[in-house]
């Protein structure tokens, strides 16, 4: 029995670093594209560039 208890908590850990990692990922596109749209408006060449080469890196 106590296998299986390890188990499962190895499991539930798993689980929940797999729905934090998401999280975290969709956090940092989120902000690269608010990023990218005020490199557009300001047209800045440069930051442009390198936010997109860093949201090419996320995915």
């Amino acid at each position: 029995m106590d296998k299986m208890k390890v188990t499962y908590e190895v499991m539930l850990g798993l689980s929940a670093e797999l729905v934090l990692d998401e999280a975290l990922r969709k956090y940092k596109s989120d902000k690269l594209y608010r990023e990218i749209d005020e490199a557009l408006a300001s047209k800045d060449e440069v930051a442009f560039r390198t936010l997109t080469d860093e949201l090419k890196t996320l995915t």
